[in-house]
């Protein structure tokens, strides 16, 4: 299922606020909107705790959170230590970092109990420098993409396919905002591979990101926000 605007704004409100807008300005208010539908839609599905009623199910949405939490832990301290020096990126860490958030609890929702805790990360930096953020945004949403991609197959419950579906494809769309910000082709190929889990995972320690336990310069304000 597809989410589109007019499913959002049934009465007509949000184009009647976005037309009041700057051109540039409207802009940003539609991709906004379009981006947290998908969040929004995965939220309503995902609202029952327990609907992972299998093993197999359990584990796949506890390995997409982590990744989840990673993407929402990385442009949440970008929009706080607000380091960033264009209006762009500092506004693609807050609206993505928004959205990411939004698929955070959606899937925290789905698991209950069986969610695994946040981890602790280390961005070492990335999140202060700007061509950093974005290549590092760049990798991320392009793994989280085809990692949605790779295990959608194994889903055993409709529900939670639809609603891993729907948060795929605002993925994607991430993907291809921030390649476009990095001056790369939204679409290198008409057609895209999945991961494997031991695909993604070996990539994600492969950045060192993940750390034992919270590492905070004495100087850093805010504090760590993994």
């Amino acid at each position: 299922m597809r989410l589109e605007l007019s499913d959002l704004d049934r009465d007509g409100a949000l184009r009647e606020a976005a037309a009041a807008l700057p051109d540039e300005t409207r802009k940003d208010f539609l991709l906004r909107t379009l981006a947290g539908g998908g969040a929004a839609l995965a939220a309503l599905v995902l609202a029952e705790p327990g609907r992972a009623a299998s093993k197999s199910d359990v584990e796949i949405l506890n390995y997409a959170l982590v990744l989840e939490y990673l993407q929402a832990a990385f442009y949440t301290e970008a929009e706080r230590r607000g380091a960033l020096r264009t209006r762009t990126a500092r506004e693609t860490a807050r609206v993505l970092g928004a959205v990411e958030r939004a698929h955070v609890r959606a899937l925290r929702e789905a698991l209950g109990t069986a969610a695994v805790a946040r981890p602790f990360f280390d961005f070492g930096g990335t999140t202060e420098n700007e061509p950093a953020f974005i290549k590092t945004a760049v990798a991320f949403e392009d793994l989280g993409t085809a990692a949605y991609k790779g295990q959608a197959y194994r889903i055993d419950s409709p529900a939670l396919l639809a609603a891993a579906i729907s948060i795929h494809s605002v993925e994607a769309r991430h993907a291809a905002w921030i390649r476009y910000l990095a001056g790369a082709p939204p679409a290198s190929s008409a057609f895209d591979e999945g991961k494997s889990m031991p695909e993604v995972r070996k990539l994600v320690a492969s950045t060192g990101f993940v750390v034992q336990g919270p590492r905070t310069k004495a100087r850093a304000e805010p504090r760590f926000t993994g």
